[in-house]
């Protein structure tokens, strides 16, 4: 009996010494999958300023160098979280019953030059000049099922051509996309605003549009499996919170704009342009050419999550019978909005 009790007050004790300011507790370990992206800013951010471990977080930050690493490194385990650009294949991984989405990353907005429609100079000079003008033509991508794809497939819907007319021309990587516009092996890309701008100095062609101004979506989310929802779901909320707080860091010293719609330097500018520099390894300068929207609350735009798997399922890059609901666990995040009715 007396056993018992020395086992039963010390238990409590301990778990008085936990709720006492300045006692030390071991910090969760845990490790996010991320792209060297300024999109990924939240994160970096979080972690060079402590939000996590402010929350009990010990993080560790695993780089990929393409989209749809990040969800197959959620789902084989080898990290905890992902945040990057949705695929095709991240919809099919997460329709078998492995991922969850739980919060927003970028999305692409007006007035954000994130993602630029570029034609070729040959091209240009046959009369490609429009963005209505892209059936028929060879397109340079990463890989079929991309987002370049998707922002595509918005901008034939805008603009009434079939999608199935363009040519896409999968290329795997930027360098090589670079390379076959300059070639014109290609007569249009869909480049990062740092490559278009490289494309348009060098006089291989010219920009002709921006994915955010003509159609805005979700580009990138935040995601994790169903077991750690299931089984961790407090290092998911702690996660979140200091996710969140250095969502609305990024968002108000990088989102703002003035009365013409031109950026505008926010609160903690500086601090925050210096630390997404080195974490994409990349001039501060050159980080700055394109910063994408960050929603200050990491919010979805939900809808455009319902848009995106009914268009692969269209495409035929995703099993018909993925269910967009089931991939969605908006309880970790208030305010989600354009929710399907």
């Amino acid at each position: 009996m007396m056993r018992r009790y020395l086992f039963a007050l010390g238990l409590a004790a301990a778990a008085l010494l936990a709720t006492l300011p300045g006692v030390a507790q071991t910090p969760q370990k845990v490790s996010v999958g991320a792209l060297r992206l300024a999109s990924s800013g939240a994160i970096f951010i979080a972690q060079e300023k402590g939000y996590f471990r402010e929350q009990g977080l010990e993080v560790e930050i695993k780089t990929f160098t393409a989209a749809q690493q990040v969800p197959v490194a959620v789902t084989s385990g080898d990290v905890d979280f992902g945040v990057t650009g949705l695929t095709a294949g991240f919809f099919n991984l997460a329709g078998k019953g492995a991922l969850k989405i739980i919060a927003g990353q970028s999305r692409e907005e007006p007035g954000f030059q994130l993602v630029a429609y570029m034609v070729t100079n040959q091209a240009l000079a046959k009369g490609f000049g429009s963005l209505k003008d892209f059936a028929g033509k060879r397109v340079g991508t990463t890989t079929v099922g991309s987002t370049f794809h998707y922002s595509l497939g918005l901008l034939a819907r805008k603009y009434g051509f079939d999608i199935a007319s363009v040519q896409l021309v999968p290329l795997q990587s930027l360098p090589n996309m670079a390379a076959a516009f300059k070639g014109g092996q290609v007569d249009a890309v869909l480049a990062p605003v740092n490559v278009a701008r490289a494309l348009e100095k060098d006089d291989a062609g010219k920009i002709i549009g921006w994915v955010g101004d003509e159609t805005p979506w979700q580009l990138g989310a935040l995601f994790t499996s169903p077991r750690l929802v299931e089984t961790r779901r407090s290092v998911a909320e702690q996660f979140l919170r200091a996710y969140q707080r250095a969502s609305a860091d990024y968002n108000r010293a990088f989102n703002g704009m003035d009365a013409q719609g031109k950026p505008v330097k926010g609160p903690g500018y500086d601090e925050l342009i210096g630390i997404v520099s080195r974490a994409v390894q990349q001039p501060p300068e050159l980080v700055a050419t394109g910063l994408p929207f960050v929603d200050p609350e990491a919010r979805l735009n939900v809808q455009d999550i319902y848009d995106q798997v009914a268009f692969w399922q269209s495409q035929g890059q995703v099993d018909r019978g993925v269910d967009a609901k089931a991939i969605l666990d908006l309880s970790f995040v208030k305010g989600h909005f354009n929710l399907p009715r």
